[in-house]
């Protein structure tokens, strides 16, 4: 069961958690055998709360998932949840995005990694990650065969060195676990993403791969090319705001076109794309029968890929869900308008209404939605 007590979400309370209610939560649910996933995002947790929190997971029996995304956990909270870590043994998912743990904490969750087996995603984007933490993080996964999910989004980096893209480059290599990588914000240029794609030809189990936010040209998405012609495991690659251009655009529709077979989701949102490349990847997905995701707006759209792309939705190569333009016409002109689609909608807050509703948000909705008469 998910106790949902997010403090973003006005369908519920207006009201935030501090350390005085994350210690009745501690009392609470220290005995609890139902509680199996808790969710206290956007709270005003700090250290002192987050010992409670640690205290929590060295004696809870049932929790597998725990989101403490943007609070206010410092290095001394993320140290005591790290240590807790050592002795529990349920949980699987951790979400600590936001919490400006810095050098401190992100050094003992790499400590925590190496004896941890249980843990399968972590989340540390956005918490000021420095070189240190991510080298080390990088390494230790070398040898981790139980994380399948790591978000290390927006470190504090002041080199241009690109050490950083190097080691987990070269973890990748040896790895055979991770699933899910998240690299954004890495000022991830054109050697970076070339390590990544001579060390990812020989890894057979990343199946997401997001670099999105980089510096990343048309010479990187050369390379990149390369590794999809390869046919590698990726299924869903985030390309967004970069700077692929037309001549990216195209190297990646032509391995798309005829080598590629597994890949379904290509997210190239704000490249500095044109016609020519967009035209060049709807022509691939023509040919490609695997791609059913693809996500294009922010790039120039031209009335030539306009129309080849309202071409493919209309013809049901590509459902309405799995994109984020929709055609339209006026004056016998053909547009393309926003749709609100992307791979992780709601990384921030839960769904409380639509297919992917939360059961615990839906409820909530029933009574503030007016009905339609």
């Amino acid at each position: 069961m998910l106790l949902y007590l997010a403090g973003n979400n006005k369908l519920i309370t207006n009201v935030r958690l501090d350390d005085a209610q994350a210690e009745i939560i501690y009392k609470w649910l220290r005995n609890n055998i139902f509680v199996t996933a808790l969710d206290l995002r956007y709270n005003n947790i700090t250290d002192v709360g987050s010992k409670h929190i640690a205290k929590l997971l060295e004696e809870t029996a049932t929790l597998e998932e725990l989101n403490l995304m943007n609070n206010d956990i410092g290095e001394e909270g993320a140290k005591d949840i790290a240590q807790a870590l050592l002795k529990n043994e349920t949980l699987k998912k951790l979400r600590m995005s936001g919490n400006k743990i810095g050098f401190k904490g992100g050094m003992c969750f790499a400590q925590t990694l190496q004896i941890n087996t249980t843990l399968e995603e972590l989340d540390l984007g956005d918490t000021d990650l420095t070189t240190d933490c991510v080298i080390a993080l990088a390494t230790v996964l070398r040898a981790n065969s139980t994380l399948k999910s790591l978000n290390a989004n927006r470190p504090i980096l002041f080199s241009h060195q690109e050490e950083t893209t190097v080691h987990f480059a070269n973890m990748l290599k040896v790895n055979r676990s991770l699933k899910e990588l998240h690299l954004m914000k890495y000022d991830m240029r054109d050697f970076g993403i070339t390590r990544l794609s001579e060390k990812l030809v020989d890894n057979m189990t990343l199946t997401y791969l997001n670099l999105s936010c980089n510096r990343i040209t048309r010479d990187g998405a050369k390379e990149l090319s390369k590794l999809l012609r390869k046919d590698t495991a990726l299924k869903v690659i985030d390309l967004s705001f970069n700077r692929l251009g037309d001549d990216g655009a195209i190297d990646i529709a032509e391995a798309l076109m005829t080598f590629n077979t597994n890949l379904q989701t290509l997210v190239i949102t704000s490249n500095e794309i044109r016609a020519k490349g967009l035209c060049a990847l709807a022509n691939a997905l023509q040919m490609n029968s695997t791609l059913d995701n693809i996500y294009i707006w922010g790039n120039c759209l031209e009335e030539p890929a306009c129309i080849a792309f309202a071409g493919l939705i209309d013809s049901g190569r590509i459902a309405l869900k799995n994109t984020d333009v929709e055609p339209y016409v006026v004056d016998g002109t053909t547009y393309l308008s926003e749709l609100n689609h992307g791979t992780r909608n709601f990384y921030y807050a839960g769904p409380s209404h639509g297919e992917q509703a939360l059961p615990e948000l839906a409820k909530f909705a029933q009574f503030v939605t007016p009905s339609r008469s």
